[in-house]
């Protein structure tokens, strides 16, 4: 074996006690990092009562829905109402989606509930049936933000086939959900029973409010689905009004603006939809986007039914997010 030169020797003595110096600093140093980032994020956020850690949320004592009061600290219903403000707190990606969609489409349903002298609470009603999300499905069928299966949809005036499906047109599938509340309503006067019967059928909720003597649909032994429902729309409405409290902290520039269009009422066939919208600058993406109850690459309207086309404004696609309106002032920070 080859010798080593003590000036060599030396040297390489030298560079392990400096690698032996820096790793030893190295785990000083971590742990003391980690330590002050343990008491920081144990610190609450000034603009969020929910610390950075994971912690439970606060179940308030009472919440009051269209006007009903719900007395929170009965110990049942404090825990269904505390599993359900969980799953919105921590559902992190959906809940902050449906905030930003809501400055969206909640102009556009609020209106339809006054009209229809229904609650503004009813809304949310939409926010856990289908995120707000205009293209929402389920693998029973049901469609559209207010989730309407087919044979309740026509049964509501809404049309359903294979070419147009108006349980995606926001504007007739609310105002179908309307007729249907207030015929609920008028069965139950009560609008958490109104609430249990949209998930379960009116067949069920009145059948189980006699089966089991009750008067209140939170009353009632029910599947855990439509037991959790009449909390998940208590907690909907609970964090869609108070986002900070739950530790959504969004800008105004990050919600989804009311997109401006202009309208063209059609009364005949439409042979290429994609055709149709190269006339209006508009991809066919945009156009369906625009209008999600054009199903199919066509409108073959037999009929001559009159359908109103929304077509988006080219000059107006690409928004600026720092002109978003904010439609109500709780869902961002300064």
């Amino acid at each position: 074996m080859k010798p080593i030169h003590p000036l060599r020797a030396l040297m390489r003595y030298a560079s392990y006690l400096l690698t032996a110096a820096i790793a030893l600093s190295i785990g000083l140093i971590i742990p003391l990092l980690s330590s002050h980032t343990i008491i920081d994020r144990t610190a609450e956020s000034p603009e969020s009562q929910v610390p950075y850690c994971v912690t439970s949320p606060q179940v308030p004592t009472s919440i009051t829905f269209a006007g009903q009061h719900i007395d929170l600290t009965r110990s049942d219903l404090h825990e269904r109402m505390d599993r359900e403000l969980m799953s919105f707190t921590y559902m992190h990606s959906t809940t902050m989606l449906t905030i930003k969609r809501a400055n969206r489409y909640f102009p556009l349903i609020e209106p339809l509930l006054r009209k229809a002298g229904l609650p503004d609470d009813l809304k949310y009603l939409a926010v856990i049936e289908s995120s707000l999300n205009p293209l929402a499905k389920s693998p029973a069928g049901a469609a559209g933000f207010w989730q309407f299966m087919p044979a309740t949809a026509k049964e509501y005036g809404l049309e359903v086939s294979n070419e147009v499906d108006e349980r995606y047109h926001l504007q007739k599938a609310t105002e179908a959900a309307c007729r249907y509340l207030k015929a609920s309503y008028e069965r139950y006067g009560n609008w958490l029973c109104v609430a249990a019967s949209y998930n379960a059928g009116p067949a069920r909720i009145t059948q189980q409010l006699k089966l089991q003597k009750a008067d209140e649909a939170v009353d009632l032994w029910l599947v855990e689905e439509t037991s959790r429902y009449m909390f998940r729309l208590l907690a909907a409405k609970s964090v869609l009004e108070h986002p900070r409290h739950y530790g959504f902290l969004l800008k105004k520039e990050q919600l989804y603006p009311l997109l401006p269009y202009r309208t063209d009422t059609v009364s005949h066939s439409i042979d290429t939809l994609a055709n149709y919208a190269r006339k209006y600058q508009l991809s066919y993406a945009q156009l369906k986007e625009a209008n999600p109850w054009l199903r199919s690459t066509r409108l073959t309207n037999r009929l001559r039914r009159p359908y109103v086309i929304h077509l988006p404004l080219p000059e107006n696609l690409h928004y600026d997010p720092k002109q978003t309106p904010c439609h109500n002032p709780n869902w961002v920070i300064d």
